[in-house]
């Protein structure tokens, strides 16, 4: 199935009109997040795009309008284009952000490069209840079938001791901004068994989120499958965990993978920046 470009668009748009000026449009986009924003005619209609690189040109003209500073025209996609095209284009030329207009050259959206990753982890996560739902068929020979939807964040039982606390701030700001893939839960009974996704659970829960996302695996045997003790759960019998407030929380070190991704800056003196060992002129 081809995904489309407005599968994963954000609606509501942030953007200048060309009468807007420079002053005006620094200031705004030092409040945003952005590292530029659309700009459209009175009518909506996209007319071009500033970037920061543009308004710090132009930073001594706080009064001139940005219709007179910006390049007419810019890259853009429509609803309906498949998602794949519009990555190989932003890839092309390095965009962070690409506008979508409708029919009418109207703004109705924007995709951003996060938006374009998020797609590729959500489309990884149903791999990963395929392969579980065929694992957990052939270990009890029951069937199992794969569902997308919410489950209680309070009546997850995890079935992973530990986290690391760099690792639950980056999924907290992956959920503030919608980047989050859904975590892999068991059904099973009352309870839903966390087999992936803890620290998504526990950034969600210190958000003050009731529910999660999640693909969930639903025997269609629910009373022969609540006889057997699966290998996530004894795991979770011996560790003593029944709920999230059970996972020891490690703020003392670095989750595995930050671990290797910053390797090269503890070749530095925090003392004064330089190299501990040998240095080479470049």
């Amino acid at each position: 199935m081809t995904v489309r470009v407005r599968d994963y668009m954000i609606l509501e748009v942030e953007h200048l009109e060309e009468t807007t000026t420079v002053g005006e449009a620094i200031d705004r986009l030092t409040r945003s997040r952005h590292h530029g924003l659309p700009v459209t005619d009175r009518t909506r209609k996209l007319v071009g795009f500033v970037s920061a690189k543009e308004l710090l040109r132009n930073a001594g003209h706080r009064e001139t309008h940005l219709r007179e500073i910006i390049r007419p025209g810019t890259y853009t996609a429509t609803p309906d284009m498949a998602l794949d095209d519009v990555a190989r284009i932003m890839f092309r030329f390095g965009l962070r952000d690409l506008p979508i207009t409708d029919e009418n050259g109207r703004l109705c959206g924007v995709v951003s490069n996060l938006d374009i990753v998020r797609s590729h982890f959500e489309r990884a996560s149903p791999a990963k209840a395929e392969t579980l739902r065929a694992l957990l068929s052939e270990r009890y020979g029951l069937g199992f079938t794969a569902r997308r939807g919410l489950v209680p964040i309070a009546r997850l039982r995890p079935t992973q001791w530990k986290v690391f606390e760099d690792e639950l701030e980056g999924r907290r700001y992956e959920l503030e901004r919608g980047f989050a893939e859904p975590v892999l839960v068991v059904h099973k009974g009352d309870r839903w068994i966390l087999v992936d996704g803890h620290h998504r659970a526990l950034a969600a829960r210190e958000m003050g989120l009731a529910q999660l996302q999640a693909f969930v695996l639903t025997c269609d045997k629910p009373h022969e499958f609540a006889q057997i003790e699966t290998g996530f759960e004894r795991v979770a019998r011996d560790h003593h965990l029944e709920s999230l407030d059970d996972i020891e929380i490690d703020r003392a070190s670095h989750h595995p993978l930050i671990e290797v991704t910053t390797q090269l800056l503890r070749r530095f003196d925090p003392e004064d920046g330089r190299p501990e060992g040998p240095s080479v002129d470049p």
